[in-house]
């Protein structure tokens, strides 16, 4: 289940690149390749990036509701050039970091360009990649890893050039995901899959900028099973009790995820796939 291919510029906790393999399946089966595939819940839109460079599908529409992470895909798609001269050129030190901090919070002006680079700046000098950390080896910079530990401008100006020379497949929102997924069957046609990765139901809170309360989860989850929807999907969730009840009705597999959000661990996971996808994996 795991893939070593990542394109994406950005560390995110929990990225299911890894799955690449799995929904590259799904997607063969069930005749859906060459089709188009959203993502409510891009983040680091890890997995939505392979499927797109190895041409599983022909478009990817990756939907994020932070500004911040919207913010930085819009300038790696239509800035791409000026995105990567940043990545070449810019200081990666404290004061760099404070800068560009103040820049992603809305707190210093900034041009549009300037937003998104402050994203990858942030994502790429902070502990895990998360947004509302710390930057790595600490304000004082005492630890065995200094803040630019990170920040490999070669690979992150070669995965940029390569999303440049994609930018036409890529289709970039921001918007709260269920006002998307109630129109979006006007943005994709009948022959595309809707994955979704909603913020974590138990610490969501600690690794995004927005989590989700028990109502949100529901009213989700309320709205896929519906059919209102009228298109395959897969979601996927840790492993809460929950969630499992939301979704009880739907064919399901649970899994490990290693993965390092400030320690590594096994995540206890679960993915719910929708009755408009006849093959899928069981267990």
């Amino acid at each position: 289940m795991y893939s070593n291919k990542l394109y994406t510029p950005l560390r995110y906790p929990g990225g299911k690149a890894r799955f690449a393999p799995l929904v590259t399946e799904i997607i063969q089966k069930n005749g859906l390749n060459g089709g188009h595939y959203l993502e409510p819940y891009a983040g680091g839109a890890g997995l939505a990036l392979i499927l797109l460079m190895d041409k599983v599908v022909e478009h990817i529409h990756i939907n994020d509701l932070d500004p911040a992470v919207a913010s930085f895909w819009r300038a790696a798609t239509d800035g791409s050039d000026r995105l990567i001269n940043l990545v070449s050129t810019a200081e990666v030190t404290m004061d760099a970091w404070h800068h560009w901090r103040s820049v992603m919070q809305g707190k210093t002006p900034a041009s549009a360009l300037e937003r998104g680079f402050a994203t990858l700046f942030m994502n790429r000098t902070n502990r895990s990649g998360i947004l509302k950390g710390g930057v790595i080896g600490g304000k004082l910079q005492a630890g065995a890893y200094k803040l630019d530990a990170r920040f490999m401008r070669e690979k992150i100006c070669s995965r940029l050039q390569l999303i440049r020379d994609n930018s036409k497949f890529i289709h970039v929102y921001e918007e709260d995901a269920i006002s998307l997924l109630k129109r979006c069957n006007t943005l994709v046609p009948a022959k595309s899959l809707v994955y979704l990765d909603p913020p974590y139901y138990v610490k969501g809170a600690g690794l995004y900028r927005n989590s989700y309360k028990h109502e949100d989860h529901t009213e989700i989850a309320d709205f896929l099973q519906s059919g209102e929807l009228g298109l395959p999907w897969i979601t996927s969730y840790d492993n809460a009790a929950e969630i499992r009840e939301m979704y009880a009705a739907e064919n399901s597999v649970t899994y490990g995820l290693n993965y390092t959000a400030q320690r590594r661990y096994v995540g206890d996971e679960v993915m719910f796939f929708s009755s408009e996808l006849s093959h899928v994996p069981s267990g």
